[in-house]
């Protein structure tokens, strides 16, 4: 199959009696895990799994494994965390597993050209969007806070350039209307690991040839850092509703209300065009926020240094006056 017609989302469909590829598997969050999950259970050979260091993480900011290490330390697999794929070090231990072909989802780090030509069938990205739109880190959440209405998850080979190499196949998926990055992340998380064995199948039967990505339609997707999740509230509510969302779970939506950084759950959209950009006012209806055209109503809100909670029980603390505003 070409690169630009969808592949079967399915493991299980390597032919009898060929040979299993023996894989180093490249991830480290939890939307890699399913890929890995797919790949134990696939016939191939998941000889070692390459993923970061652990890192501290949580509030209390202990040192743990990422989620991709501990699959792997579940399956027995042996993991490396090189501080960079660039080591030396690393390089010969690669040569030494003398993988076939090494399947990557959302790993965290750049792989070095040194390392690209090593494994026989190269390294094959699963990558979360329908490319050659939204390369870069944050595809799903720059789908949905442009109000795409389609997105999906491509397997290309992996070359110097940012997510430019052939692609092997497309999986699509629907964005609903009130998806948040992270509920969209998790499907395709699922759909995308059937779609890499796919590609891996077909890399072993040799039936499968990566195509050129198009020239046209090619949008960056960069990592989106707390700064960038602030709300405009000057905004339209539609496009401040879409924010939000795709800055959901992570790094997560927020204002400020009385000097206070203030985190926001999903919002919706309503018409209230009496507000203000970012005046407040609590009644029956809920909290709305006035935006640059009608209003959101606030779901569940986050005070400084406290839990999540409906917005409704935060305002009967907060008790804003009128005229009150966030984000000032």
């Amino acid at each position: 199959m070409g690169g630009h017609g969808p592949l079967p989302a399915r493991a299980g469909s390597r032919r009898e009696g060929e040979p299993p590829l023996r894989l180093l598997f490249a991830g480290t969050p939890a939307p890699a895990v399913p890929s890995l999950e797919a790949l134990l259970g696939s016939g191939h050979e998941v000889v070692a799994v390459l993923t970061r260091p652990d890192a501290p993480a949580g509030r209390g900011r202990k040192v743990s494994r990422s989620p991709v290490a501990e699959r792997a330390d579940a399956a027995g697999i042996p993991v490396l965390q090189p501080r960079s794929p660039r080591e030396p070090e690393f390089l010969a231990e690669l040569a030494g597993l003398a993988v076939d072909c090494a399947p990557v989802v959302a790993y965290g780090a750049l792989v070095p050209p040194a390392a690209l030509d090593i494994p026989r069938h190269g390294w094959v990205n699963l990558h979360f969007s329908l490319l050659p739109a939204w390369r870069g880190a944050a595809p799903v959440q720059h789908a949905i806070m442009a109000g795409d209405e389609l997105t999906g998850a491509a397997t290309f080979r992996l070359e110097a350039g940012l997510d430019t190499g052939p692609v092997f196949g497309l999986v699509t998926e629907p964005i609903g209307p009130r998806d948040t990055a992270g509920d969209l992340l998790d499907r395709l998380a699922v759909s995308g690991a059937g779609l890499l064995v796919a590609t891996l199948d077909g890399i072993e039967a040799g039936t499968l040839v990566a195509e050129p990505q198009p020239a046209d339609g090619v949008s960056l997707a960069p990592r989106i850092e707390t700064a960038d999740a602030r709300v405009d509230w000057a905004l339209p509510a539609h496009v401040v509703d879409r924010r939000v969302r795709g800055v959901t779970p992570a790094p997560g939506a927020w204002t400020t209300w009385r000097g206070e950084r203030l985190r926001l759950g999903p919002v919706e959209p309503v018409p209230a065009d009496e507000l203000h950009p970012g005046e407040i006012r609590s009644s029956a209806d809920g909290v709305l926020v006035g935006t640059g055209r009608g209003a959101v109503r606030l779901g569940q809100v986050q005070p400084a240094g406290k839990r999540m909670l409906p917005a409704a029980d935060w305002a009967r603390g907060a008790r804003p006056a009128a005229g009150e505003r966030v984000g000032t």
